[in-house]
């Protein structure tokens, strides 16, 4: 079919319109389809909303509830302890309350006891005051018949009785100094050389104290770490060796060796000095120089025991001898040096010789020798004065000094002036102050002993152990001990603390008993 341009076109336009409007339509179909989901989806949201304000409110309210019930709970709590403090105290207070009550009936009834005591005392007194006039009244009365029977006034008879005791005090008194004269002559040599001796006991020679730790010093601080070695295996090794404890502290350059043991203690010290020299320490090194120092200890203890020979003066003692004299100088007896106190008692040994006219070499040898089974007396059993006994006769010396060694501790009964003269110089080098020291625990204890010992016997009051445990004071009860009981009892302390207890030098036993008279005025 065919059309005209004017045709086609309105044609064309009205294709165009028709489009148009069916658009329009299309999309206002879909604009109102959108609102309304909008306006569901915004619906949905709303009543949502309104859902979680409920589900909200109601856990807000069951909070509020857990928040009150937890509150109620901590009240509730907190009174519960308030009324358990408040309990606890009224029961403090009803305790005290009783003790308070228990304590006043105490004190009635000791103030009642000190009423009734007080009576006794009124009446034993006026009881003493009638006893007293009585027995006046009964001594004036036997002192008329005496005057009767002798017919002599009592003055009279106390001028007779007066110059009759005069009389025998003067001839008594000549007789006792014509013999006190005749003694004085007789033993005036010999008291003067117990006068020499008893001044030579006052002798107090150098002393140096031995410890338990020696001190090596280091030359820098990183050989420290040297001596521990890799895990410690150095330090183990010196130890396992030697049998002595290394301490290594902030102590700067310098460690520490711990050991009950001088002699030990010296061949730790000296190996350690080696090796901190040497700058090769590890354990194979450790052993092999151990072990060197340790034969070269026995050389030096011989050449110490040769010294101290030689300064004491004593000669011709066999090497064997004198490397137990040596030992010594590494042991200690109350923390006093064994071998320095057997010089010191060498050389009081002759000094006291020659002032009583004894042979001075031989007190010296005597004195020299005396411990020496000290040397070995850990190795054998038996007394060290024994066994040092038996070394020197083996040893060739001769029998007055092995008596002597032998009887410086009584093991044998002493049977010569050497043997007494080793005593007194074993004890004056022993207990004179500052030679020898105790621990601590140890002192107290002797002192609790001796203390203990004193007052184990009847009719004692007090004892009190003094002068460092060098003597004990006891006082008696003068009702129970008389004056010659209390010689006795002083004698039998002695005996007791003998048997029973160890200690150096002497304790002396002192009793005091005293009568006391006491009276009151009123």
């Amino acid at each position: 079919m065919n059309l005209s341009y004017p045709e086609a076109a309105l044609a064309a336009a009205l294709v165009v319109a028709a489009g148009f409007l069916a658009g329009f339509a299309w999309r206002r179909r879909f604009f109102e389809g959108k609102i309304a989901d909008i306006e569901s989806y915004a619906q949905r949201i709303i009543t949502d909303a309104q859902k979680d304000v409920v589900t909200i409110k109601k856990e807000a309210h069951l909070q509020g509830q857990e928040l009150v019930f937890r509150m109620k709970s901590d009240m509730e709590r907190e009174a519960g302890e308030r009324r358990q403090d408040l309990k606890r105290q009224e029961e403090r207070l009803i305790q005290k309350e009783e003790t308070f009550e228990r304590r006043t009936g105490e004190v009635a009834r000791r103030e009642a006891d000190s009423a009734r005591n007080e009576a006794e005392l009124v009446r034993r007194e006026k009881e003493l005051i009638d006893r007293g006039e009585d027995a006046m009244r009964i001594h004036q009365e036997a002192s008329l018949r005496l005057e009767r029977a002798a017919q002599l006034t009592a003055q009279e008879a106390k001028e007779e009785l007066l110059r009759s005791m005069e009389e025998q005090a003067v001839h008594e008194g000549g007789l006792m100094i014509r013999r006190v004269e005749a003694e004085a002559r007789e033993t005036a040599n010999k008291k003067a050389r117990e006068v020499l001796a008893l001044a030579v006991k006052r002798y107090a020679g150098d002393y140096v104290a031995e410890h338990t730790i020696s001190v090596v010093t280091l030359p820098n601080e990183e050989m420290k770490g040297r001596i521990i070695g890799r895990e410690g295996r150095n330090i183990r090794a010196i130890e396992a060796a030697t049998g002595v404890d290394l301490i290594v502290d902030d102590t700067p350059e310098a460690v520490i060796l711990s050991s009950f043991s001088p002699y030990r203690r010296e061949i730790a010290r000296l190996a350690l000095e080696k090796l901190i020299s040497d700058g090769r320490i590890h354990p194979t090194r450790i052993e092999e120089v151990v072990t060197k120092v340790t034969e070269e200890m026995e050389s030096t203890m011989k050449e110490i025991g040769k010294e101290a020979a030689f300064d004491v003066g004593v000669h011709g003692i066999h090497p064997q001898l004198e490397r137990h004299l040596g030992r010594l100088r590494f042991r200690t007896s109350y923390a006093q040096n064994v071998l320095q106190h057997s010089i010191e008692v060498a050389f009081l040994c002759g000094i006291m010789a020659a002032e009583l006219g004894q042979n001075v070499k031989q007190a010296k040898r005597a004195g020299l020798l005396h411990d020496i089974g000290k040397a070995v007396d850990h190795e054998e059993e038996g007394p060290h004065g024994l066994i040092g006994a038996e070394i020197a006769r083996r040893h060739g010396e001769s029998d007055e000094v092995v008596h002597a060694i032998m009887a410086h501790h009584e093991d044998v009964p002493p049977q010569s002036v050497l043997d007494v003269l080793v005593q007194a110089a074993d004890t004056l080098s022993g207990a004179r102050p500052g030679a020898r020291r105790e621990m601590l625990e140890t002192y107290v204890k002797r002192l609790e002993d001796l203390e203990r010992v004193a007052g184990s016997f009847s009719g004692i009051a007090k004892t009190y152990a003094i002068q460092a445990g060098r003597e004990v004071r006891i006082i008696v009860n003068s009702d129970l001990v008389s004056d010659d009981m209390a010689a006795v009892l002083a004698n039998d302390i002695c005996r007791r603390v003998e048997k029973e207890m160890a200690y150096p030098g002497q304790i002396k036993v002192t009793v005091i008993r005293e009568t006391r008279a006491v009276s009151y005025a009123k």
